[in-house]
């Protein structure tokens, strides 16, 4: 199969970028995200999966390891892959998933179409508030997660979406977040959409969406393609 190429400027610029930038907000993510990350909690609950299946679950940007502990707790059959950049946040992502460890594979690296090989294939990939930083590249990671999915498997996505109101999309920019409703028309137009949600948060300030694709064809990674 032929990986989409990441070949788009400043790749390495972007994730030096979120490297120091999770330097000062790993020490406080969880005791701040709770109060506008929302959907987290409902994104792992409607994975279109039996619970107590022996699936390979993928996530890109991992994080402080709050989704990883969250699913292995849902899914107790299930086994993980998850990657991050920060080596902050894996640090504290190995901490706080060490009850399931012997089921969580931690990868302190950027995705990327090698990766992408070797973890293939993956039943559910899930991106929790890491697509809108990921920039410019986010279109190439959302096709490497579409490629390393089996045939009938989900990608997941729950992520900011857009904002009417340029102060704040000024201020999410500083953070590194685009705003632009941009995630939705790509991902519907590679997976066949089985939740699709654009909620409202703080009363509008901002919107935030929820996304299950589900992919079709009959191909998969293999070592020989």
């Amino acid at each position: 199969m032929q990986l989409p190429q990441e070949n788009q400027p400043n790749i390495a610029g972007q994730n030096q970028a979120m490297r120091n930038y999770y330097q000062f907000q790993s020490k406080i993510y969880d005791l701040t995200r709770w109060s506008f990350l929302f959907g987290r909690k409902t994104v792992i609950r409607k994975l279109p999966v039996d619970t107590l299946a022996p699936v390979h679950i993928v996530e890109i940007g991992c994080g402080t390891g709050y989704n990883l502990a969250r699913m292995a707790r849902r899914f107790p059959a299930a086994w993980f892959t998850a990657y991050d950049v920060s080596a902050d946040m894996i640090r504290l992502a190995r901490k706080n998933t060490a009850a399931y460890q012997d089921r969580i594979k931690l990868i302190e690296a950027p995705f990327s179409a090698e990766e992408a090989e070797l973890c293939a294939p993956a039943d559910i990939v899930l991106f929790s508030y890491s697509l809108t930083m990921i920039n410019p590249q986010w279109s190439t990671l959302i096709s490497l997660a579409v490629a390393l999915l089996k045939p009938g498997g989900h990608l997941a996505v729950v992520d900011f979406h857009a904002s009417a109101h340029p102060w704040f999309k000024k201020h999410m920019g500083k953070n590194h977040v685009r705003m632009d409703a941009h995630l939705l028309p790509v991902l519907a137009s590679q997976l066949l959409p089985v939740v699709k949600s654009v909620k409202k948060a703080y009363g509008g300030i901002w919107e935030y969406l929820i996304f299950i694709g589900k992919k079709s064809g009959t191909s998969v990674l293999s070592d020989d393609e």
